[in-house]
C-alpha cells in the first residue's frame, strides 16, 4: 500500500468536521489544512501532519494513517481550545466517513498534547488519531 488514500481521508475528515453545526458555531468556519494567511482567527483548527504505514495483508491493500488535528487559540487560558478539541474527539469517535477512494476501517483517538507556545500568547492542542484504511 502507498499514500494513495491520504487525500480522500483528509477530505472526508474535513467535510465531516465542516458539517457539524456545533463545531462551526465555535470556529466560525475556521477549519484549515494550512496556517491561515495574514492574521489568523482567534481560534482555529488545522488539519496537519500525518504519517502513513503499510498495513497490507493477504486479504488486500491497507494503511494506517497517524493524523494530527490541532486547535490553536489566542484566548486567555485553554478552556476555549479544550471545548473545540472535545467536540472534535466526540465527532471522530465513531464517524460515518465516506471516502472518495477506499474505505475507513476504523478511527481511534491516540493522545492529545496541550501547550502554550513560548514567546507567544497562542495555546495549542494537538489531537492525534490513528486511521486504518483499505483500498478497494
Amino acid at each position: 500500500m502507498s499514500y494513495v488514500i491520504a487525500p480522500a481521508l483528509q477530505s472526508a475528515i474535513y467535510q465531516y468536521l465542516s458539517n457539524d453545526s456545533i463545531l462551526q458555531a465555535d470556529l466560525h468556519g475556521a477549519l484549515y489544512d494550512a496556517i491561515p494567511p495574514a492574521t489568523p482567527p482567534a481560534t482555529y483548527v488545522l488539519i496537519g501532519a500525518e504519517e502513513a504505514f503499510d498495513r497490507s495483508d493477504k486479504t488486500g491493500h491497507g494503511a494506517e494513517h497517524r493524523l494530527v488535528i490541532s486547535v490553536l487559540t489566542n484566548a486567555t487560558g485553554f478552556l476555549a481550545a479544550k471545548h473545540v478539541a472535545a467536540r472534535i474527539c466526540e465527532l471522530l469517535d465513531a464517524p460515518a466517513l465516506t471516502l472518495a477512494r477506499g474505505r475507513l476501517v476504523a478511527l481511534w483517538f491516540d493522545r492529545a498534547e496541550a501547550r502554550k507556545i513560548e514567546g507567544d500568547q497562542t495555546r495549542r492542542i494537538d489531537l492525534r488519531f490513528r486511521a486504518r484504511v483499505e483500498d478497494d
